[in-house]
């Protein structure tokens, strides 16, 4: 037992659970427990950002990342408010977060005092823990059982603290608490259960895998199960990289950050197996398929989409239990169709790159970045276009990590993913992607980058509008109104915070750019990089319905939809035609 502040005991407890950096702004009601973290500093790392907001999107990233609760803190009032949109990120997308919120001093609660606020309630909806501390004592304890719960319950933790109980000291006894918190764990499925999805596996023509973020870690077992009984699959956004990129069962995925490939299987599959996630556009799906599905809340069974068979466990414990019978079967044309249609689709997206005549492709700078990413290169990725780019052009076939803001979706992800993933995984090269929109919402923190020497390589697309919602605008035929975008030189602003700035406009550009940004970073750069971008302002093809099978559609349908999106049907035929191709009348 010793004798130390609140404030630092709390910073004892963060390290006990393995928490070696953190986020946040000083202010008058979080003091005693900055004063904690500078007695501490040898063993947690604070991280100064701009704006508290930057820094919760961050912490809810470092735990996307790693699997390790994120942490950040703000200020009483506005510094509280300004956590909200990382504390949602982590509880709509299910990972680890804790949030330490200052408060007045007791004496001044419930007086109207500077900056009070009632904070208690006004993280109610959004925290798996809530409490606000009453004496200096109690500090340790509640901070270790808020991150309890939130790696319990997969979300955000929220502890207030009155400024004048971190600043009294206390005799702090260490708490035992686990060192690590893993989500590895088997978990026996009822032998019912896998005989009779097995008989609907087999009793399928065109079987397809949609797998969700529930099977992050479970890659090699996704993996062998897709082989052994030859289905393709298809992965949510978020789910990412939780079967390589470039394994031929890999189809891509499906709705408007999609590809070809998946929006095609899912018009002609006969059976889904649905597993891990709670993918809200499944109501999309098309009607009469058979579903099988596998999670382990049994909250989310059926939120989505009726289904017709619901197995209660995680789906890594289930595809093992698949696995473990031992069973196979054969390779079919649908598999075979399905590799072909996502080979094609990746040849176009390979020819958009190389065509600059109309101005630089944004996957030109994808395709670029995939040629000289490392094995354990971490990207954040913003929402907007910026989303579709990176998941239809990022590599993700060996340890790589991808992140983005999911199911909450906020712009100004990227930047603050892209500073998490140098803090959390140093032995990666760490990428963020952003659209100039989400860009220059965050772009400050450009500073913390450089305060702090990381040496993210941030790409901004420059388009000079909010290109996700003209499109919305425009397929809904509104008037373009609040879309587009004061121009500003990215790379100039770079520079004026402390970065190195690039700009490109064409593939020669590109070329150089990246080839030198190589270089700096096999020198030791310890700066952030900025590459501004400017792309033509071609939106990416939206993948949520894509007619271009005559057969369904029409020939006039199919004609109009492939001159309006630059399609060559016969480098680019329908999946339908490749399986009557092969005699599979569907």
């Amino acid at each position: 037992m010793a004798k130390m502040i609140a404030g630092q005991a709390l910073v004892k407890v963060l390290e006990a659970w393995g928490v070696d950096h953190l986020y946040g702004i000083p202010g008058g009601s979080i003091n005693h427990t900055v004063e904690g973290l500078y007695l501490e500093k040898d063993k947690v790392q604070y991280i100064q950002v701009r704006h508290e907001e930057v820094g919760a999107l961050a912490a809810a990233a470092d735990a996307k990342y790693t699997g390790k609760i994120g942490v950040a803190f703000g200020s009483a009032g506005p510094g509280a408010t300004h956590l909200f949109n990382g504390l949602y990120d982590a509880k709509m997308d299910h990972v680890p977060m804790l949030a330490l919120v200052g408060q007045v001093p007791t004496a001044t609660m419930n007086t109207n005092y500077f900056q009070e606020m009632d904070e208690t309630p006004m993280f109610s909806d959004v925290a798996v823990y809530n409490r606000t501390a009453t004496t200096a004592e109690q500090l340790p304890y509640v901070v270790n059982q808020a991150i309890r719960e939130a790696y319990r319950q997969k979300g955000p933790a929220v502890v207030i603290i009155p400024e004048d109980l971190s600043a009294t000291e206390i005799d702090y006894e260490p708490v035992k608490t686990p060192n690590t918190v893993s989500d590895t764990f088997t978990q026996q499925i009822d032998p019912k259960a896998v005989t009779a999805t097995l008989d609907l596996l087999k009793a399928a023509k065109h079987p397809l895998i949609y797998a969700g973020r529930g099977l992050l870690g479970a890659r090699a077992e996704l993996v062998k199960f897709s082989e052994q009984f030859n289905v393709p699959v298809i992965n949510t956004v978020p789910a990412t990289g939780v079967i390589p990129t470039n394994h031929p069962n890999a189809i891509g995925t499906f709705g408007r950050l999609g590809s070809k490939s998946g929006f095609e299987a899912l018009q002609h599959t006969d059976l889904i197996l649905f597993l891990g996630s709670e993918f809200p556009f499944a109501q999309f799906w098309p009607k009469n398929i058979k579903i099988i599905q596998v999670n382990n809340n049994s909250f989310d069974i059926g939120k989505m989409v009726p289904v017709d068979y619901a197995v209660i466990s995680d789906a890594k414990s289930y595809l093992q239990a698949m696995i473990d019978t031992g069973e196979t079967l054969p390779e079919t044309e649908w598999l075979k169709a399905n590799r072909v249609n996502k080979q094609n689709w990746n040849k176009w997206l390979s020819q958009l790159a190389d065509d600059d005549s109309h101005g630089l492709a944004p996957e030109a700078v994808t395709k670029k970045v995939a040629s000289m990413v490392g094995p354990k290169d971490t990207y954040g990725v913003d929402t907007g276009n910026v989303s579709e780019w990176s998941v239809r052009g990022l590599p993700m076939d060996q340890q790589q990590r991808f992140v983005l803001s999911g199911l909450f979706a906020t712009m100004g992800y990227g930047l603050p993913a892209g500073m998490a993933g140098a803090l959390s995984v140093p032995d990666g090269q760490a990428w963020s992607f952003s659209g100039d929109g989400g860009f220059a919402m965050v772009a400050p923190d450009i500073i913390t980058e450089a305060r702090y020497e990381l040496p993210v390589i941030n790409v901004v697309f420059s388009n000079r509008r909010f290109g996700f919602i003209y499109r919305e605008q425009v397929d809904t035929k509104q008037h373009l109104y609040g879309v587009d975008l004061t121009d500003a030189d990215w790379a100039k602003v770079a520079e004026g915070l402390g970065g190195i700035g690039f700009t490109v406009t064409n593939n020669a550009e590109v070329d150089q750019v990246f080839d030198k940004i190589k270089d700096l970073q096999a020198s030791g750069n310890k700066k952030p990089i900025v590459v501004n971008a400017v792309i033509k302002d071609d939106d990416p093809i939206g993948t949520a319905f894509m007619p271009l099978d005559a057969k369904l559609y029409g020939q006039d349908t199919v004609d109009a939809y492939a001159k309006e999106n630059h399609i060559d049907v016969t480098q680019q035929p329908a999946l339908g035609e490749l399986l009557r191709a092969k005699g599979d009348n569907l």
